[in-house]
């Protein structure tokens, strides 16, 4: 075993850590190129895209690829309505913090894979890949498609952008781009049928919990909104863990 505290990781020669790191540093640079991150964005991008190609292997990778897709094609869509409300990502791209706070958690769910070979451990990861996907298209097709715009929790009409807005072209955008990423992991042999209808209904209902968050203690100033996205991967990962 190459990595001996990942006795059941998929990087178990030393063949596949050099495709692993490969395929890692190209990805990140690509993604740099393509100004879908900033420089910090692309190393901790690389960080869980390595973690995430240890535990899992490339079907994990394919995963994170599409989410990266997904992700950099709504950012840039009605970019300039995103632009004069004020919530338009930077053309430089995301930040280490907002790349991490989405990726982490699967990161560290694929490297547990590797550690313990549990298999709730691989759904986990897939829910918190799928609810980043979720949730980052949601709110980019959201506002930027300019439908209205509704508070979560009192569904009042609101102004994009504001946070736990909701919309009903964001919210099923965003949960087809779930779908797709779960279909992916079980198209590349990661996932059977039922693991994958967990991780799109773990990933949803992270996207919700999301915008709840959102409209309450982030609204408040209790914390910001790396902060949000990080517990709703994470609780996505719980809740699918906890159905495998």
């Amino acid at each position: 075993m190459i990595i001996p505290f990942l006795p059941n990781a998929w990087a178990s020669t030393p063949e596949r850590l050099a495709v692993a790191v490969a395929v890692t540093v190209g990805f990140a640079l690509l993604a740099r190129a393509l100004r879908g991150v900033t420089w910090s964005g692309a190393i901790g991008g690389g960080v869980a895209c390595l973690a995430l190609f240890l535990g899992a292997g490339p079907g994990a990778f394919a995963c994170l690829a599409a989410l990266f897709a997904a992700t950099w094609i709504s950012t840039r869509l009605g970019y300039r309505r995103k632009q004069e409300l004020g919530v338009a990502e930077r053309k430089e791209g995301r930040r280490a913090w907002q790349v991490l706070a989405n990726l982490a958690v699967a990161g560290l769910a694929s490297l547990l894979l590797g550690v313990t070979g549990n298999r709730a451990w691989l759904v986990a990861a897939m829910a918190a890949l799928t609810e980043a996907a979720t949730d980052t298209v949601a709110s980019e097709i959201g506002q930027g498609g300019g439908q209205e715009t509704r508070l979560i929790t009192t569904w009042k009409p609101v102004r994009a952008g504001v946070d736990g807005g909701i919309t009903l072209y964001g919210t099923l955008a965003g949960l087809a781009a779930g779908i797709v990423i779960a279909v992916v992991a079980g198209s590349s042999g990661l996932l059977t049928r039922y693991e994958t209808t967990i991780a799109v209904t773990a990933g949803f209902a992270g996207m919700l919990a999301d915008s709840a968050l959102g409209a309450t203690i982030q609204r408040r100033g209790w914390i910001g909104n790396e902060a949000v996205n990080l517990l709703s991967t994470l609780g996505a990962a719980a809740l699918a863990y906890a159905f495998s």
